[in-house]
């Protein structure tokens, strides 16, 4: 008897693994592993999740048409340019399925998130990488990697792990490298967190082309990771592919409440971008002060190099025997760091004292 196969190129993706949340064996853990939001999501997201607890049995509005209105409108765009989905994960992997295909590429940069071979591979596209400059995009490499193939271009801007980003001039310069049938998909899922003056998620690109989307999260900033919620800008036809190929209920009752709820909480979100730049400024110092290198990063998290101690593995399991989660970054290609959330200052100063008792 014979089994179902899957198609061509499934089995050789490498399933995604998310940043540890469990330890066994200790008392208290300080989950750092997965950038979620550090102070948790307002108080007026979690109060607006809690009043659908007598509607489970309603269908979400399928269309998450108060919640697009809300998005539109904080962006002056055309609310039909607002796509919502169950995180923006999923629509990565929508752009993927509607413009990649067998004997297409996908290209991105070196140390770019593991989500995009992934989506390239799901649909039989193959995955291109460039190599970046200081841990960075590299504009000229992306473009000398292009090819007739080449159909998306991702960049996560700022990227995670590395925590860089393009200024707003070289992300232009890269838009205007591209032909005009490869897709530029923006993946600014930290750009809430990014305080540099020359930086843009992407709005104004979008906006002049017809081949720019952004996608952004509220997984992050506004801390409703559990939930699934992201969202998309897009040109009219682009915005039209993925409500075709979308579920129809994609995106959750409660999670178009938080969501339009967090949205009108601006200053819980000024409040914990301002936590993330001063938590994160003091937590960089203490480990230059240990001696080790902290790469600048734009987003709730630091990459840092820890082969001056040794081996990253090994830090990384002293610190989860103490409680600590941080994600290892072997698959990033990035074996001898480790990248760290910024959390609440209590969080950051444990980490700290653990990190000087594992150096002695």
């Amino acid at each position: 008897m014979t089994a179902p196969s899957p198609r061509p190129g499934i089995l050789e993706i490498a399933p995604y693994v998310g940043g540890e949340a469990q330890a066994e064996g200790v008392r208290r853990l300080i989950r750092l592993a997965s950038n979620e939001g550090a102070l948790g999501p307002s108080p007026r997201a979690a109060a607006a999740y809690r009043a659908l607890g007598d509607d489970l049995h309603r269908y979400p509005d399928g269309g998450s048409a108060a919640l697009t209105l809300a998005l539109a409108r904080r962006l002056d765009v055309d609310p039909r340019q607002i796509v919502c989905g169950a995180g923006s994960d999923e629509l990565l992997a929508l752009l993927a399925r509607s413009y990649a295909g067998p004997g297409d590429e996908v290209l991105y940069s070196a140390h770019g998130f593991l989500m995009y071979p992934i989506a390239a591979r799901a649909v039989g596209a193959t995955p291109v990488t460039a190599a970046e400059t200081n841990l960075t995009a590299d504009v000229d490499a992306l473009l000398a990697a292009l090819t007739p193939r080449t159909r998306i271009l991702f960049l996560a801007n700022p990227n995670n792990p590395t925590g860089s980003y393009l200024p707003a001039a070289e992300l232009r310069r890269l838009h205007a490298g591209l032909p005009g049938h490869v897709l530029l998909v923006i993946d600014a899922a930290y750009a809430e967190f990014v305080t540099a003056a020359d930086y843009s998620a992407g709005v104004e690109l979008v906006q002049a082309a017809d081949n720019v989307v952004m996608t952004r999260t509220f997984s992050k900033i506004y801390a409703l990771a559990a939930l699934r919620l992201g969202w998309c800008l897009a040109p009219p036809a682009v915005a039209g592919v993925l409500h075709r190929v979308r579920g129809p209920f994609n995106v959750g009752a409660a999670a178009q409440a938080a969501g339009l709820a967090a949205l009108d909480d601006q200053a819980f979100v000024e409040t914990a971008r301002r936590h993330n730049q001063e938590c994160g400024d003091w937590f960089g110092d203490r480990l230059r002060a240990l001696g080790l290198r902290v790469f600048p990063s734009a987003g709730n998290f630091v990459l840092v190099d820890f082969s001056p101690w040794g081996e990253a593995e090994a830090i990384r399991l002293a610190l989860r025997d103490r409680g600590i989660l941080v994600r290892q970054m072997g698959v990033y290609r990035l074996p001898h760091c480790l990248r760290i959330t910024i959390g609440r200052r209590d969080e950051m100063e444990e980490v700290v004292l653990a990190l000087a008792e594992i150096r002695r």
